[in-house]
């Protein structure tokens, strides 16, 4: 009834019995174990047949001295106890304890009396018996279980271990639904859902959602000393099964930190179960255990198997040998010495990538505002504390869907009778209707609604109504929708994540043939330490979650790489301003460019002096278009006409009223779009509005973009005029001259400036952040270091403000630094900083110097403009190339060759610029996988290089097979990617400067920080908790605190 695997020397043996299911006993991890352990000279090994338990009686079981039994499906746990109490022998995994570790309820009970982190949780017990464990109440974003709250995300897991229906709810700020977690079938782990309601039957733990960086940690303990740990991608991501070209799930050795040793110690203890496996969360520079699997072996590692026979052995030699009086002493083996290659030449490990980038294309912003004075909208006000602050934001479903059941309940009353006493405008509500009506459900990422207490009402502006002005409180409702990310802006985000990889050297082993794939390895590893931060609104976040998905290789929605990469960084100002608080400056500003624009004139001298003191190449040249602001209004206000009354002819034709335009807009939203910019552009007394230009320029640029098949003349006119007004306006907006940029940057930038200087202040100190276990990091430079990536996402304010920092702030003077003026009258010649603008900061260190010495850390700071315009090739101002090489350097840090060459991940120095030289673009073929793809030089890097050759990785759109080809009519956008419809691609990154040193960059960020700390104060307005101990003491306070807060989904972003 047994197999014997192997008999070893004669005399009296000890037989290690093997009791479990045979696909656990026969399994290749067992295999190899079981081999190994049977070349201990004393040490017998005898396989229980499945037939044997099942069928006979313990008493017909084999004999044996130590037993490995453990549960799996199917498994008669049962009788193994009879049979442990009958015959008596050594355990290596206790059997009582294994009932526990079946019920998810028992194990969490265990973990928290051994003191072990565990996620916040409740149980929810559907028994009849204990009615005071079943309270669910639930809500659009959180449920209450037994007066617990969770906000979402939230997981809910049955509890039995034995039911893998795990499921994840996300809040309606991020889109809502459900990713439901089940043991892996074939290349699938989980799915996303739309169902965001909870289940009805069976008993759940419910707990708290874990903000990991996407990656699950696995530990195995071979008894209380030995832990084996690997990182896999979390299944809750999105739900792809990462193999190899074995076909088995990739899973990357991992260095436990001492306190996690720790838990795996108490794990194993506290279930004593000497072979167990259980699951880490690592969340907020905390380790979390989430799961206990009991006995489990890892899979594919040599390594493993001998250590794991080896410890099996020891423990059962050390229990039984006495007895037996066998001679045996435990061996004692040195510890495993990490090596570490040295580096040689010139070259550089690259340790921080900083990078503020604005989101992707999106439909034009529109808003509305009303006056309101019915009593339903006062309690609506007061309901949600908004008398505290006199403000009111409202986004959530709940909160969107009172305001709309207002409204339809007034146009009824008004409806039914006339005369009554309902102030509101009939129109505005109408439209207030319509909007929230849109999409047909809710989520904060399509609209919100702020509403203003106004003690005496608003002040009228026009005489006319004079008569009819009240002085009793009113509210201010402004309805903002719009401004969505669209399929177009998704895809440029996801290739520019794909493209990012490029930034990262390496690329070795299981991935040599795939470009860009460092950067997969590096994460993968934990030696990539990466955080995503963005700003509140949604179109900014959904580009983050799709810059994550083409950076990390993900698949799927993207709501659940949202909740779980992409941190919101709204706490503290970082990439958030509220827009509706102009600074003193700001107004000023507003004022004097609302002044010049009213001139029905040429532009004089004097306002060519007053408008462009900076003499920025790309102002003068469009106020050269412009000529007349006045005329050129006027032609503006023409054009539109002609288009609304355009589209207003379609509307009436039966064959076109029913069109569908670009990302589900009708021609009905079309002309109520433009009918109000119609209206609010030109006032009564026939002056222009200035404010509405750069509105009138988005909208014109997204209908030439995303609907030039509708055929509607002039649009082009339009967009060249829109767009010449609109490029002296929104750059001024942020200061006309240098005081008032730097006045105006400080306002909005100085948190972002003071946490990009933290980021680089905290590489270079050693930190305990996810790192590589040394013996698996051939090739690379110093396995126990990482890469620091971080990504913040925002919105063109915060991007036009960093830019003028870095640019006015004094960090390079122009005139003694050549390659700092070519930039300088770069950046001039750059009129639009469009959608996925990017502003890169990269740090370098050279380990052949001194620690202490100015040239060991080296920083680069790069720039693009983001998104190609419809503008001619001819008017894109050249930049030099993407880190320029001097003469000497034969190697192109930015080649494909360089990539899946293997050797250790480290990057060339790059010296001082040399003369410009240009070069024909180079056209490559790589594979990526099994699919060839043609590299174009509309890369993610420029290839004008400086003395130099540089043969560039691009961006390629991989989703353009999905999408029709461009109609012929709209020429522009055809080197997009690869010719995929209206898509159009990103300029390449140009560098602004390539040999500055930490120690510049550092007392410059202090200079700014200080500079405009004193300028805030100085102004009277809040101060932003300037630290001037910043060097020594900031990232303790700040990081800490941004740790804390970084994440915090569930209560509407």
């Amino acid at each position: 009834g047994s197999s014997c695997v192997t008999t070893n020397s004669p005399g009296r043996q000890i037989v290690v019995g093997i009791c479990a299911m045979m696909k656990k006993s026969m399994s290749k991890p067992m295999t190899q174990i079981l081999e190994r352990l049977c070349k201990f000279e004393y040490i017998t090994v005898v396989i229980f047949s499945e037939d044997v338990i099942l069928n006979e009686p313990v008493e017909q079981w084999p004999l044996c001295d130590c037993l490995i039994s453990f549960h799996s499906k199917g498994f008669p746990l049962d009788k193994a106890v009879s049979y442990a109490k009958l015959r008596n022998p050594l355990l290596i995994n206790d059997l009582n304890m294994q009932y526990f570790i079946q019920d998810r309820r028992e194990v969490y009970r265990i973990l928290r009396e051994e003191g072990i982190d565990l996620p916040r949780y409740a149980v929810l017990n559907r028994d009849p018996d204990r009615p005071q464990e079943c309270s669910l109440i639930e809500s659009d974003d959180h449920v209450e279980v037994n007066g617990e709250i969770f906000q979402k995300p939230f997981v809910e897991k049955p509890v039995c271990a034995e039911d893998h229906n795990v499921y994840i709810y996300y809040p309606t700020s991020a889109g809502g639904g459900s990713q439901r977690l089940f043991r892996k079938i074939g290349s699938r782990s989980s799915v996303y859902s739309p169902e965001s309601s909870v289940r009805k039957t069976g008993s759940y733990i419910y707990e708290e959602f874990m903000p990991t960086d996407g990656t699950d940690v696995k530990v195995y303990t071979v008894g209380p000393d030995y832990a084996h740990a690997e990182a896999r991608k979390s299944p809750a991501l999105d739900g792809k099964v990462e193999r190899d070209s074995e076909g088995k799930e990739i899973r990357y050795p991992v260095m436990l930190t001492a306190m996690e040793k720790l838990v795996a110690r108490k794990v194993c203890l506290a279930f004593k179960q000497t072979v167990c496996g259980f699951d880490l969360l690592r969340a907020n520079g905390h380790s979390f255990v989430c799961d206990v699997n009991g006995f489990s072996f890892v899979k594919n590692s040599m390594k493993y198997y001998d250590d794991c026979a080896k410890i099996l052995g020891n423990i059962v030699m050390r229990e039984l040998a006495p007895q037996f009086h066998i001679p045996w002493s435990i061996p004692t083996e040195a510890e495993d010495i990490p090596i570490v290659p040295t580096t040689s030449g010139t070259m550089m490990e690259l340790r921080c990538v900083i990078a503020v980038i604005r989101h992707g294309d999106r439909t034009p912003k529109q808003k509305m505002k009303m006056e309101v004075r019915n009593p339903m909208f006062f309690e609506l006000f007061e309901k949600y504390g908004g008398y505290k602050t006199g403000k009111l934001k409202l986004k959530k479903p709940k909160q969107l869907q009172e305001l709309l059941d207002i409204a339809r309940q007034l146009l009824a009353d008004l409806g039914q009778h006339n005369d009554c006493e309902i102030e509101e405008k009939k129109s505005k509500l109408e439209q207030l209707r319509t909007v929230l009506e849109m999409y047909g459900h809710f989520s904060g990422i399509n609209r919100k609604v702020q509403l203003t207490y106004l003690p005496h009402g608003q002040p009228k502006t026009s005489s006319e109504e004079e008569d009819t002005q009240k002085e009793d409180p009113s509210l201010l409702l402004v309805l903002k929708w719009g401004g969505e990310l669209t399929p177009a802006g998704r895809i440029q985000a996801e290739e520019l994540g794909r493209a990012f990889r490029y930034m990262y050297p390496g690329g070795q082993g299981d991935y040599a043939g795939f470009p860009g794939c460092g950067l997969l390895r590096l994460h993968s590893t934990y030696r990539h330490d990466l955080k995503i931060y963005a700003s509140d609104e949604g179109r900014v976040q959904m580009t983050a979650a799709a810059f994550a998905k083409g950076l990390l290789a993900l698949e799927g929605e993207l709501t659940p790489i949202l909740v779980q990469m992409v941190k919101s960084a709204n706490m503290n100002g970082l990439l958030d301003s509220d827009s509706d608080s102009l600074t003193g400056c700001q107004r000023r500003v507003k004022a004097c460019l609302h002044e010049i624009m009213q001139k029905d004139s040429c532009f004089s001298e004097e306002d060519f002096r007053r408008l462009a003191p900076t003499n920025s190449p790309s102002l003068v040249n469009s106020m050269k278009v412009v000529e007349n602001p006045v005329k050129t209004c006027d032609q503006v206000y023409t054009l539109i006409q002609s288009l609304t009354s355009q589209i207003r002819r379609k509307l009436e034709n039966p064959e076109s009223a029913d069109l569908q335009l670009y990302h589900s807009e009708t021609l009905e939203l079309m002309l109520q779009r433009w009918s109000k910019l119609e209206r609010d552009f030109r006032s009564k007394n026939g002056r222009y509005e200035i404010s509405k230009i750069p509105d009138i320029y988005d909208c014109v640029k997204y209908d030439v973009q995303h609907n030039s098949s509708l055929g509607l003349e002039d649009m082009r006119e339009l967009f060249r005029l829109s767009r010449a007004l609109a490029d002296i306006i929104i750059p001024q907006e942020y200061g006309i001259n240098k005081a008032e940029k730097l006045d105006i940057a400080y306002a909005y930038c100085l948190p972002l400036v003071k946490k990009i200087q933290l980021d680089l202040q905290r590489t270079h100190e050693d930190e305990s952040v996810n790192k590589l276990h040394p013996l698996y990091s051939r090739g690379v430079m110093s396995p126990g270091r990482h890469v620091r990536t971080r990504l913040y996402f925002t919105s063109e304010s915060h991007v036009h403000s960093l830019l003028n920092i870095f640019r006015y702030g004094g960090l390079l003077n122009e005139g003694k630094d050549e390659q700092w003026k070519r930039a300088v009258d770069y950046l001039g010649a750059v009129s639009e900083l469009n959608y996925m603008t990017q502003i890169v900061i990269m740090l370098y260190e050279d380990n052949n110097k001194d620690p202490s010495s100015e040239e060991r850390f080296h920083v680069e700071l790069h720039f693009s403009p983001g998104v190609k315009g419809c503008e001619d090739e001819e008017n894109v101002p050249l930049g030099f190339g993407f880190r320029p090489a001097s003469v000497g350097v034969r190697r192109d840090p930015g080649s494909l060759e360089d990539l899946s060459c293997d050797e250790p991940d480290c990057i060339a120095l790059l010296s001082e610029p040399a003369r410009i030289q240009r070069r024909s673009p180079l056209i490559h073929k790589c594979n990526t996988g099994s699919m060839e793809v043609r590299q174009k030089c509309a890369g993610l890097f420029s290839t004008t290089v400086l003395g130099g050759s540089s043969s560039t990785p691009s961006l390629q759109d991989l989703a353009c097979t999905q999408r029709k080809k461009l109609s012929s009519d709209s020429p522009c956008y055809l080197d997009g990617f690869e010719g995929c419809s209206m898509v159009p691609s990103i300029h390449p990154l140009e560098t602004l400067h390539n040999s500055l040193s930490l120690k510049q960059m550092d007392e410059f960020l202090t200079d700014v920080c200080e500079n405009g700390g004193d300028s805030r104060t100085s102004k009277g307005t809040p101060e932003l908790h300037t630290h001037s101990h910043m060097r020594t003491h900031a990232y303790t306070h700040t990081h800490a605190h941004t740790r804390a807060h970084s994440i915090n989904i569930g209560d509407g972003w």
